[in-house]
């Protein structure tokens, strides 16, 4: 496979459990992987985040890890400083540093912790989402 934009790779939907900082009366933001995009010194996971709750949500950080078949293959943490209007998404850009030659694993999935203001209270969700391998 040419290392080139690829994106027959998807995640299905999911969010995990929840924790938070504060009280927490509505659903938790969504992600969504939709592709990834293959360079020489490591590759971009392009990550949709959807905001279902009524009000606007601003992200502010991701701590992430890479795992494939029990191995971890990346992790790391991401600032951001994203607002997400109600009901809208925004992608995010999460870089993976992986070993030349042994991209795509037959599947991986990414989690970690997503912290986020909602109604000027932090809040910090468990995320997962499941990356599938090209067919």
């Amino acid at each position: 496979m040419a290392r080139s934009l690829v994106v027959a790779i998807f995640a299905v939907t999911f969010l995990g459990g929840l924790s938070s900082t504060g009280c927490h009366g509505g659903k938790s933001p969504e992600l969504r992987v939709l592709g990834v995009h293959e360079e020489p010194r490591h590759d971009v996971v392009f990550v949709q985040v959807t905001n279902p709750a009524s009000k606007p949500m601003r992200l502010t950080k991701l701590e992430y890890t890479f795992q494939a078949d029990g191995t971890k293959l990346g992790e790391g943490a991401l600032a951001l400083a994203r607002e997400v209007p109600a009901g809208a998404a925004v992608v995010v850009e999460i870089p993976l540093d992986s070993p030349s030659g042994q991209f795509p694993p037959p599947a991986m999935t990414l989690s970690g912790k997503l912290t986020a203001e909602l109604n000027q209270i932090v809040q910090i969700f468990s995320v997962s989402a499941r990356i599938l391998p090209p067919k």
